[in-house]
Protein backbone atom coordinates (compact mmCIF):
# COMPACT_ATOMS: atom_id res chain seq x y z
CA UNK A 1 0.00 0.00 0.00
CA UNK A 2 2.97 2.20 0.91
CA UNK A 3 4.64 1.17 -2.45
CA UNK A 4 1.25 2.56 -4.54
CA UNK A 5 0.79 5.62 -2.68
CA UNK A 6 4.18 6.38 -3.04
CA UNK A 7 4.67 5.92 -7.12
CA UNK A 8 1.41 7.60 -7.71
CA UNK A 9 2.96 10.79 -5.43
CA UNK A 10 5.85 10.71 -7.78
CA UNK A 11 3.74 10.64 -11.28
CA UNK A 12 3.98 14.44 -12.15
CA UNK A 13 0.17 14.54 -13.71
CA UNK A 14 -0.66 13.54 -9.77
CA UNK A 15 1.66 16.72 -8.30
CA UNK A 16 0.16 19.45 -11.30
CA UNK A 17 -3.64 17.90 -9.44
CA UNK A 18 -2.59 17.93 -6.22
CA UNK A 19 -0.82 21.58 -6.69
CA UNK A 20 -4.25 23.25 -8.37
CA UNK A 21 -6.32 21.56 -5.55
CA UNK A 22 -4.37 22.71 -2.69
CA UNK A 23 -3.76 26.71 -4.83
CA UNK A 24 -7.35 26.81 -5.41
CA UNK A 25 -8.12 26.00 -1.54
CA UNK A 26 -5.81 28.27 -1.06
CA UNK A 27 -7.58 30.81 -3.07
CA UNK A 28 -11.15 29.90 -1.79
CA UNK A 29 -9.49 31.07 1.41
CA UNK A 30 -8.66 34.64 0.81
CA UNK A 31 -11.61 34.92 -0.91
CA UNK A 32 -13.86 33.96 1.49
CA UNK A 33 -11.38 35.59 3.94
CA UNK A 34 -11.95 38.60 2.17
CA UNK A 35 -15.49 38.28 1.96
CA UNK A 36 -16.13 38.60 5.89
CA UNK A 37 -13.91 41.07 6.39
CA UNK A 38 -16.36 43.39 3.47
CA UNK A 39 -19.08 42.22 5.45
CA UNK A 40 -18.34 43.37 8.95
CA UNK A 41 -16.85 46.84 7.47
CA UNK A 42 -20.58 47.21 5.73
CA UNK A 43 -22.16 46.20 8.69
CA UNK A 44 -19.92 48.46 10.85
CA UNK A 45 -20.48 51.54 7.89
CA UNK A 46 -23.95 50.97 7.61
CA UNK A 47 -25.20 51.10 11.60
CA UNK A 48 -23.06 53.91 12.35
CA UNK A 49 -24.92 55.57 9.58
CA UNK A 50 -27.98 55.71 11.75
CA UNK A 51 -28.54 58.35 13.93
CA UNK A 52 -28.41 57.44 17.31
CA UNK A 53 -26.63 59.89 19.71
CA UNK A 54 -29.17 58.90 22.52
CA UNK A 55 -29.08 55.12 22.18
CA UNK A 56 -26.62 52.82 21.32
CA UNK A 57 -27.16 49.92 18.98
CA UNK A 58 -27.71 46.48 20.89
CA UNK A 59 -25.71 44.50 19.55
CA UNK A 60 -26.16 40.29 19.66
CA UNK A 61 -23.77 37.56 19.14
CA UNK A 62 -23.60 34.67 16.95
CA UNK A 63 -26.57 33.04 18.45
CA UNK A 64 -28.64 35.38 19.13
CA UNK A 65 -27.99 36.60 22.90
CA UNK A 66 -27.61 39.92 23.71
CA UNK A 67 -24.00 40.96 24.87
CA UNK A 68 -25.21 43.70 26.71
CA UNK A 69 -28.26 45.75 27.89
CA UNK A 70 -29.27 48.26 25.58
CA UNK A 71 -28.95 52.39 27.31
CA UNK A 72 -31.97 54.11 27.62
CA UNK A 73 -32.63 57.29 26.28
CA UNK A 74 -34.95 60.24 28.14
CA UNK A 75 -37.81 59.58 26.67
CA UNK A 76 -37.43 55.20 26.68
CA UNK A 77 -36.97 56.63 30.88
CA UNK A 78 -40.16 58.10 30.84
CA UNK A 79 -41.81 54.98 29.17
CA UNK A 80 -40.26 52.77 31.53
CA UNK A 81 -41.28 54.08 34.80
CA UNK A 82 -44.22 54.90 33.40
CA UNK A 83 -44.71 51.01 33.12
CA UNK A 84 -43.20 50.22 36.16
CA UNK A 85 -45.98 52.79 38.07
CA UNK A 86 -49.11 50.81 35.66
CA UNK A 87 -48.13 47.25 36.27
CA UNK A 88 -47.85 47.61 39.99
CA UNK A 89 -51.28 49.12 39.98
CA UNK A 90 -50.44 52.76 40.10
CA UNK A 91 -52.11 54.11 37.48
CA UNK A 92 -55.56 55.61 37.20
CA UNK A 93 -57.73 53.13 35.66
CA UNK A 94 -60.42 55.12 34.58
CA UNK A 95 -57.56 56.80 31.77
CA UNK A 96 -56.97 52.72 30.71
CA UNK A 97 -60.82 52.25 30.25
CA UNK A 98 -61.15 55.71 28.56
CA UNK A 99 -58.47 54.58 26.04
CA UNK A 100 -59.80 50.99 25.40
CA UNK A 101 -63.15 52.45 25.60
CA UNK A 102 -64.05 51.38 22.16
CA UNK A 103 -63.61 47.36 22.37
CA UNK A 104 -65.37 48.01 25.81
CA UNK A 105 -68.10 48.57 24.09
CA UNK A 106 -67.55 46.61 21.24
CA UNK A 107 -66.89 43.12 23.20
CA UNK A 108 -69.36 43.88 26.18
CA UNK A 109 -67.61 44.73 29.71
CA UNK A 110 -67.89 41.29 30.59
CA UNK A 111 -66.25 40.14 27.42
CA UNK A 112 -63.28 42.63 28.05
CA UNK A 113 -63.02 42.55 31.55
CA UNK A 114 -61.81 38.61 30.53
CA UNK A 115 -59.77 39.98 27.57
CA UNK A 116 -58.25 42.47 30.03
CA UNK A 117 -57.05 39.63 32.37
CA UNK A 118 -55.80 37.39 29.68
CA UNK A 119 -52.50 36.00 28.59
CA UNK A 120 -51.35 35.18 25.26
CA UNK A 121 -47.76 33.56 23.90
CA UNK A 122 -46.51 35.26 20.12
CA UNK A 123 -44.25 32.63 19.28
CA UNK A 124 -42.46 34.42 15.84
CA UNK A 125 -42.08 38.69 16.38
CA UNK A 126 -41.40 39.28 12.77
CA UNK A 127 -43.79 40.86 10.35
CA UNK A 128 -46.94 39.01 11.54
CA UNK A 129 -45.97 38.62 14.56
CA UNK A 130 -45.18 41.97 15.60
CA UNK A 131 -48.58 43.43 14.15
CA UNK A 132 -50.25 40.67 16.10
CA UNK A 133 -48.60 41.85 19.27
CA UNK A 134 -49.46 45.34 18.86
CA UNK A 135 -52.49 45.04 18.01
CA UNK A 136 -53.29 42.82 21.20
CA UNK A 137 -51.30 45.52 23.89
CA UNK A 138 -53.59 47.79 22.00
CA UNK A 139 -56.72 45.87 22.89
CA UNK A 140 -56.43 45.33 26.61
CA UNK A 141 -54.07 42.30 26.41
CA UNK A 142 -52.79 42.53 30.09
CA UNK A 143 -50.13 40.05 29.56
CA UNK A 144 -47.79 38.90 26.87
CA UNK A 145 -44.97 36.68 26.33
CA UNK A 146 -42.52 37.38 23.32
CA UNK A 147 -40.82 34.57 22.02
CA UNK A 148 -38.44 35.01 18.57
CA UNK A 149 -33.99 34.56 18.83
CA UNK A 150 -34.00 37.23 15.74
CA UNK A 151 -33.24 40.83 15.64
CA UNK A 152 -34.18 43.61 13.72
CA UNK A 153 -32.64 44.18 9.71
CA UNK A 154 -33.12 46.58 7.74
CA UNK A 155 -35.35 44.27 5.38
CA UNK A 156 -37.53 43.86 8.48
CA UNK A 157 -38.58 47.66 8.11
CA UNK A 158 -40.91 46.78 5.29
CA UNK A 159 -43.29 44.98 7.16
CA UNK A 160 -42.72 44.86 10.43
CA UNK A 161 -45.07 46.79 12.67
CA UNK A 162 -43.13 49.27 15.04
CA UNK A 163 -38.97 48.78 14.26
CA UNK A 164 -37.45 52.04 13.41
CA UNK A 165 -34.02 52.23 11.73
CA UNK A 166 -32.43 53.22 15.25
CA UNK A 167 -33.97 49.79 16.67
CA UNK A 168 -32.05 47.82 13.78
CA UNK A 169 -29.79 45.42 15.61
CA UNK A 170 -31.64 45.00 18.45
CA UNK A 171 -33.53 41.69 19.34
CA UNK A 172 -37.15 41.86 18.06
CA UNK A 173 -38.39 41.00 21.47
CA UNK A 174 -36.76 43.84 23.11
CA UNK A 175 -37.80 46.21 20.47
CA UNK A 176 -41.36 45.19 20.12
CA UNK A 177 -41.35 46.09 24.26
CA UNK A 178 -40.01 49.26 23.85
CA UNK A 179 -42.46 50.51 21.36
CA UNK A 180 -45.27 49.17 22.77
CA UNK A 181 -45.08 50.33 26.39
CA UNK A 182 -45.19 53.85 24.84
CA UNK A 183 -48.83 53.07 23.65
CA UNK A 184 -49.98 50.77 26.26
CA UNK A 185 -47.83 50.78 29.74
CA UNK A 186 -50.09 48.59 31.76
CA UNK A 187 -49.30 45.54 29.68
CA UNK A 188 -47.04 42.80 31.07
CA UNK A 189 -43.99 41.27 28.87
CA UNK A 190 -42.26 38.38 29.16
CA UNK A 191 -39.37 38.54 26.49
CA UNK A 192 -37.67 35.20 25.68
CA UNK A 193 -34.90 35.81 23.28
CA UNK A 194 -34.69 32.30 22.10
CA UNK A 195 -35.68 29.76 19.62
CA UNK A 196 -38.41 27.51 20.35
CA UNK A 197 -37.43 24.11 19.84
CA UNK A 198 -38.76 20.40 21.54
CA UNK A 199 -36.52 20.76 24.49
CA UNK A 200 -37.44 24.13 25.62
CA UNK A 201 -41.45 24.02 24.38
CA UNK A 202 -42.92 22.75 27.70
CA UNK A 203 -40.75 26.08 29.64
CA UNK A 204 -41.71 28.41 27.01
CA UNK A 205 -44.99 27.75 26.37
CA UNK A 206 -46.03 27.21 30.33
CA UNK A 207 -47.75 29.10 32.82
CA UNK A 208 -47.21 33.16 33.13
CA UNK A 209 -44.27 33.33 35.76
CA UNK A 210 -46.29 34.69 39.17
CA UNK A 211 -47.97 33.38 42.16
CA UNK A 212 -51.23 32.40 40.49
CA UNK A 213 -49.09 30.78 36.95
CA UNK A 214 -52.02 31.79 34.58
CA UNK A 215 -51.70 29.25 32.03
CA UNK A 216 -51.90 30.59 28.43
CA UNK A 217 -55.25 31.81 27.03
CA UNK A 218 -54.25 31.43 23.75
CA UNK A 219 -50.96 30.68 21.37
CA UNK A 220 -50.01 32.49 18.18
CA UNK A 221 -47.69 30.86 16.08
CA UNK A 222 -45.95 32.93 13.54
CA UNK A 223 -42.77 31.12 12.64
CA UNK A 224 -41.73 30.77 9.16
CA UNK A 225 -39.15 27.81 9.57
CA UNK A 226 -41.38 24.25 8.69
CA UNK A 227 -39.56 22.39 11.10
CA UNK A 228 -40.33 24.82 14.33
CA UNK A 229 -43.58 25.64 13.24
CA UNK A 230 -44.74 21.89 12.86
CA UNK A 231 -42.97 21.54 16.64
CA UNK A 232 -44.89 24.26 18.02
CA UNK A 233 -48.30 22.83 16.55
CA UNK A 234 -47.70 19.35 17.48
CA UNK A 235 -46.98 20.36 21.03
CA UNK A 236 -50.19 22.72 21.51
CA UNK A 237 -52.04 19.93 19.95
CA UNK A 238 -51.08 16.64 22.01
CA UNK A 239 -51.16 18.97 25.15
CA UNK A 240 -54.96 20.56 23.71
CA UNK A 241 -53.39 24.28 24.04
CA UNK A 242 -55.55 26.89 22.07
CA UNK A 243 -53.32 27.70 19.44
CA UNK A 244 -53.60 29.67 15.95
CA UNK A 245 -51.01 29.60 13.31
CA UNK A 246 -50.13 31.85 10.08
CA UNK A 247 -49.61 31.19 7.04
CA UNK A 248 -47.37 32.45 4.23
CA UNK A 249 -47.56 35.94 3.36
CA UNK A 250 -45.16 35.44 0.71
CA UNK A 251 -45.91 36.12 -3.17
CA UNK A 252 -49.16 36.94 -2.08
CA UNK A 253 -51.06 40.24 -3.10
CA UNK A 254 -54.45 39.71 -2.48
CA UNK A 255 -56.35 40.34 0.83
CA UNK A 256 -59.58 39.74 -0.25
CA UNK A 257 -58.27 36.35 -0.67
CA UNK A 258 -57.24 35.72 2.86
CA UNK A 259 -59.37 33.43 4.75
CA UNK A 260 -59.52 31.98 8.59
CA UNK A 261 -59.73 28.07 8.54
CA UNK A 262 -58.61 24.52 9.44
CA UNK A 263 -55.60 23.44 8.85
CA UNK A 264 -56.86 20.23 6.62
CA UNK A 265 -58.48 22.70 4.54
CA UNK A 266 -55.92 25.31 3.67
CA UNK A 267 -55.22 25.80 0.15
CA UNK A 268 -52.99 27.38 -2.35
CA UNK A 269 -50.09 28.37 0.06
CA UNK A 270 -46.32 26.40 0.26
CA UNK A 271 -45.91 26.71 4.19
CA UNK A 272 -49.65 25.59 4.50
CA UNK A 273 -49.03 22.74 2.50
CA UNK A 274 -45.96 21.59 3.66
CA UNK A 275 -46.90 22.05 6.85
CA UNK A 276 -50.51 20.34 6.41
CA UNK A 277 -48.63 17.52 4.91
CA UNK A 278 -45.99 17.26 7.64
CA UNK A 279 -48.94 17.41 10.88
CA UNK A 280 -50.99 15.06 8.81
CA UNK A 281 -48.49 12.58 8.83
CA UNK A 282 -48.21 12.73 12.26
CA UNK A 283 -51.63 12.23 12.88
CA UNK A 284 -53.20 15.62 13.15
CA UNK A 285 -55.55 16.34 10.04
CA UNK A 286 -58.06 19.12 11.49
CA UNK A 287 -58.81 21.04 14.64
CA UNK A 288 -55.64 23.82 14.70
CA UNK A 289 -57.92 27.18 12.86
CA UNK A 290 -54.75 29.08 10.47
CA UNK A 291 -54.78 32.07 8.80
CA UNK A 292 -54.01 31.36 4.99
CA UNK A 293 -54.34 32.76 1.49
CA UNK A 294 -55.85 31.64 -1.44
CA UNK A 295 -54.39 33.33 -3.90
CA UNK A 296 -52.79 31.62 -6.80
CA UNK A 297 -50.17 32.44 -8.75
CA UNK A 298 -50.26 33.91 -12.03
CA UNK A 299 -48.24 35.73 -15.41
CA UNK A 300 -46.63 38.55 -13.78
CA UNK A 301 -46.84 37.73 -9.77
CA UNK A 302 -44.12 37.04 -7.29
CA UNK A 303 -43.13 33.76 -7.32
CA UNK A 304 -40.63 31.98 -4.79
CA UNK A 305 -38.98 29.57 -7.12
CA UNK A 306 -37.16 29.31 -9.63
CA UNK A 307 -34.63 32.45 -9.16
CA UNK A 308 -32.34 33.68 -11.72
CA UNK A 309 -28.54 34.06 -10.90
CA UNK A 310 -29.17 37.98 -10.20
CA UNK A 311 -31.79 37.56 -7.56
CA UNK A 312 -29.78 34.98 -5.97
CA UNK A 313 -27.15 37.69 -5.04
CA UNK A 314 -29.22 40.26 -3.95
CA UNK A 315 -28.85 37.76 -1.12
CA UNK A 316 -26.16 39.36 -0.30
CA UNK A 317 -28.39 42.19 1.66
CA UNK A 318 -29.09 40.26 4.54
CA UNK A 319 -25.68 40.97 6.17
CA UNK A 320 -27.68 42.21 9.36
CA UNK A 321 -29.11 38.91 9.90
CA UNK A 322 -28.40 37.04 13.61
CA UNK A 323 -26.77 33.86 12.47
CA UNK A 324 -24.37 34.37 9.55
CA UNK A 325 -26.22 32.64 6.54
CA UNK A 326 -28.99 32.46 8.37
CA UNK A 327 -30.77 33.83 5.45
CA UNK A 328 -29.75 32.91 1.81
CA UNK A 329 -31.89 34.96 0.19
CA UNK A 330 -34.36 37.97 0.38
CA UNK A 331 -37.96 36.49 0.18
CA UNK A 332 -40.42 38.56 -1.98
CA UNK A 333 -43.11 40.40 0.78
CA UNK A 334 -45.42 42.99 0.09
CA UNK A 335 -45.20 44.50 3.32
CA UNK A 336 -48.91 45.42 3.99
CA UNK A 337 -49.58 41.47 3.53
CA UNK A 338 -47.84 40.32 6.83
CA UNK A 339 -49.79 42.82 8.30
CA UNK A 340 -53.16 41.73 7.30
CA UNK A 341 -52.26 38.02 8.48
CA UNK A 342 -50.97 39.19 11.90
CA UNK A 343 -54.03 41.67 12.18
CA UNK A 344 -56.32 38.68 11.39
CA UNK A 345 -54.56 36.29 13.82
CA UNK A 346 -54.83 38.88 16.79
CA UNK A 347 -58.88 39.66 15.43
CA UNK A 348 -59.58 35.55 16.30
CA UNK A 349 -57.63 35.37 19.41
CA UNK A 350 -59.20 38.14 20.68
CA UNK A 351 -62.86 37.24 19.56
CA UNK A 352 -61.76 33.72 20.93
CA UNK A 353 -60.81 34.51 24.24
CA UNK A 354 -63.56 36.96 24.81
CA UNK A 355 -66.36 34.27 23.40
CA UNK A 356 -67.80 37.12 20.78
CA UNK A 357 -69.49 35.30 17.55
CA UNK A 358 -67.05 34.45 14.90
CA UNK A 359 -69.12 32.47 12.26
CA UNK A 360 -66.54 32.06 9.59
CA UNK A 361 -67.60 30.82 5.88
CA UNK A 362 -67.54 26.96 6.34
CA UNK A 363 -65.22 24.75 4.97
CA UNK A 364 -65.43 21.16 3.76
CA UNK A 365 -65.30 18.67 6.47
CA UNK A 366 -63.02 15.40 5.32
CA UNK A 367 -62.59 13.13 8.53
CA UNK A 368 -65.43 11.14 7.83
CA UNK A 369 -63.62 10.59 4.37
CA UNK A 370 -60.46 9.63 5.90
CA UNK A 371 -62.27 7.45 8.56
CA UNK A 372 -64.39 5.60 5.09
CA UNK A 373 -60.81 5.37 2.95
CA UNK A 374 -59.11 3.64 6.15
CA UNK A 375 -61.62 0.96 6.49
CA UNK A 376 -61.57 0.62 2.62
CA UNK A 377 -57.56 -0.43 2.76
CA UNK A 378 -58.44 -2.82 5.79
CA UNK A 379 -60.95 -4.43 3.67
CA UNK A 380 -58.70 -4.72 0.83
CA UNK A 381 -55.51 -5.74 2.44
CA UNK A 382 -57.68 -8.40 3.90
CA UNK A 383 -58.87 -10.06 0.81
CA UNK A 384 -55.19 -9.62 -0.63
CA UNK A 385 -54.31 -11.45 2.38
CA UNK A 386 -56.31 -14.42 1.78
CA UNK A 387 -55.30 -14.31 -2.00
CA UNK A 388 -51.75 -14.25 -1.14
CA UNK A 389 -51.82 -16.73 1.97
CA UNK A 390 -55.09 -18.44 2.06
CA UNK A 391 -54.76 -18.49 5.53
CA UNK A 392 -56.78 -17.04 8.43
CA UNK A 393 -56.84 -13.44 8.38
CA UNK A 394 -58.95 -13.08 11.60
CA UNK A 395 -57.55 -9.89 13.25
CA UNK A 396 -55.35 -8.30 10.77
CA UNK A 397 -54.06 -5.17 11.54
CA UNK A 398 -52.98 -2.42 9.05
CA UNK A 399 -49.73 0.21 9.64
CA UNK A 400 -51.76 3.10 8.94
CA UNK A 401 -53.67 6.24 10.36
CA UNK A 402 -55.76 8.78 9.19
CA UNK A 403 -53.46 11.14 9.35
CA UNK A 404 -51.18 8.68 6.58
CA UNK A 405 -54.81 8.63 4.74
CA UNK A 406 -55.08 11.82 4.21
CA UNK A 407 -51.31 12.74 3.90
CA UNK A 408 -51.96 10.01 0.91
CA UNK A 409 -55.12 11.06 -0.61
CA UNK A 410 -55.57 14.98 0.18
CA UNK A 411 -51.43 15.77 -0.12
CA UNK A 412 -49.82 13.31 -2.45
CA UNK A 413 -53.20 12.37 -4.74
CA UNK A 414 -55.06 16.04 -4.75
CA UNK A 415 -58.44 14.41 -4.16
CA UNK A 416 -58.25 12.89 -7.02
CA UNK A 417 -57.91 9.61 -9.24
CA UNK A 418 -54.67 9.27 -10.33
CA UNK A 419 -56.68 7.14 -13.31
CA UNK A 420 -58.56 9.43 -14.32
CA UNK A 421 -58.89 12.14 -11.83
CA UNK A 422 -61.83 11.85 -10.94
CA UNK A 423 -62.42 13.77 -7.25
CA UNK A 424 -65.47 11.70 -5.84
CA UNK A 425 -66.04 7.96 -4.54
CA UNK A 426 -62.19 7.94 -3.59
CA UNK A 427 -60.27 4.93 -1.92
CA UNK A 428 -56.76 3.73 -1.55
CA UNK A 429 -55.59 0.35 -2.73
CA UNK A 430 -52.19 -1.16 -3.73
CA UNK A 431 -50.46 -0.74 -7.24
CA UNK A 432 -48.65 -4.00 -7.16
CA UNK A 433 -49.73 -7.23 -6.08
CA UNK A 434 -47.09 -8.42 -3.90
CA UNK A 435 -45.17 -11.38 -4.88
CA UNK A 436 -44.50 -13.30 -1.40
CA UNK A 437 -46.94 -12.91 1.52
CA UNK A 438 -48.79 -9.75 2.06
CA UNK A 439 -48.89 -10.17 5.87
CA UNK A 440 -46.56 -10.88 8.31
CA UNK A 441 -47.70 -13.01 11.39
CA UNK A 442 -45.97 -12.86 14.92
CA UNK A 443 -46.03 -15.19 17.94
CA UNK A 444 -49.46 -17.97 18.06
CA UNK A 445 -52.35 -18.82 19.97
CA UNK A 446 -53.53 -15.64 21.76
CA UNK A 447 -51.08 -13.54 21.55
CA UNK A 448 -51.00 -14.03 17.94
CA UNK A 449 -50.39 -10.77 15.89
CA UNK A 450 -51.21 -10.21 12.10
CA UNK A 451 -49.87 -7.51 10.48
CA UNK A 452 -50.47 -6.22 6.56
CA UNK A 453 -47.25 -5.30 4.94
CA UNK A 454 -48.55 -2.32 3.36
CA UNK A 455 -46.68 0.99 2.99
CA UNK A 456 -47.33 4.89 2.22
CA UNK A 457 -44.87 4.03 -0.96
CA UNK A 458 -47.42 0.83 -1.77
CA UNK A 459 -51.01 3.17 -2.12
CA UNK A 460 -52.52 4.33 -4.95
CA UNK A 461 -55.77 6.79 -5.41
CA UNK A 462 -58.44 5.71 -7.06
CA UNK A 463 -62.35 5.50 -7.39
CA UNK A 464 -64.48 2.63 -5.76
CA UNK A 465 -65.54 1.33 -9.70
CA UNK A 466 -61.45 1.71 -10.73
CA UNK A 467 -60.73 0.00 -7.29
CA UNK A 468 -62.97 -3.04 -7.69
CA UNK A 469 -61.47 -3.04 -11.26
CA UNK A 470 -57.74 -3.70 -10.57
CA UNK A 471 -58.17 -5.69 -7.31
CA UNK A 472 -60.01 -8.27 -10.42
CA UNK A 473 -57.60 -8.06 -12.61
CA UNK A 474 -53.98 -7.48 -11.00
CA UNK A 475 -54.71 -9.55 -7.77
CA UNK A 476 -57.03 -12.10 -8.63
CA UNK A 477 -56.54 -12.70 -12.39
CA UNK A 478 -52.38 -11.28 -11.79
CA UNK A 479 -52.64 -9.77 -15.09
CA UNK A 480 -49.33 -7.69 -15.79
CA UNK A 481 -50.05 -3.70 -14.89
CA UNK A 482 -48.89 -2.88 -18.70
CA UNK A 483 -51.73 -4.91 -19.83
CA UNK A 484 -53.95 -3.24 -17.68
CA UNK A 485 -52.49 0.41 -17.78
CA UNK A 486 -50.99 2.74 -20.70
CA UNK A 487 -47.67 3.75 -20.14
CA UNK A 488 -48.51 7.03 -18.94
CA UNK A 489 -50.64 6.29 -16.13
CA UNK A 490 -48.06 3.89 -14.89
CA UNK A 491 -45.44 6.68 -15.01
CA UNK A 492 -47.44 8.70 -13.19
CA UNK A 493 -48.09 6.85 -10.84
CA UNK A 494 -44.34 5.59 -10.47
CA UNK A 495 -43.49 9.27 -10.01
CA UNK A 496 -45.95 9.46 -6.79
CA UNK A 497 -45.31 5.77 -5.69
CA UNK A 498 -41.50 7.40 -5.05
CA UNK A 499 -42.56 10.54 -3.49
CA UNK A 500 -44.57 8.98 -0.74
CA UNK A 501 -41.56 6.99 -0.14
CA UNK A 502 -39.61 9.96 0.88
CA UNK A 503 -42.58 10.44 3.72
CA UNK A 504 -41.63 7.42 5.03
CA UNK A 505 -39.67 8.90 7.50
CA UNK A 506 -40.75 11.73 8.89
CA UNK A 507 -44.12 9.72 9.60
Amino acid sequence: MASFLSDTVSIPRFQLVATAVVSGAAVASLLLGYQALERNQRIDELKNSIPHDDVSIQRLDNFGGSLAPPPVDQEDARNQALARRAQSGDFDGELIEEQLARNRVFLSPEGFDVLRNSFVIIVGCGGVGSHCAAALARSGVSKLRLIDFDQVTLSSLNRHAVATLADVGTSKVQCLRRRLIAIAPWVKFDLQQEKLDGDVAERLLGPWDDEDGQAPDYIIDAIDNIDTKVGLLKYCHDNELPVISSMGAGCKSDPTRIIVGDIGTSTDDGLSRATRRRLKLLGITSGIPVVYSNEKTGEGKAELLPLDEEEFKKGAVGDLAAMPSFRVRILPVLGTMPAIFGLTVANHVILSITGYPHDYLPAKGRDRMYDGILAYVQSSEDKLARITDGGDTVGLKIPLTVGDVAFLAEELYNGRSVITGIPTKLVLIRWRRPEGSSMTVLGEGKDVQKCSTVRLGDLVCMTKEEASRHEKEVFKAGKPLKKVYDAATIERVKAKLKEAKKYEAIR
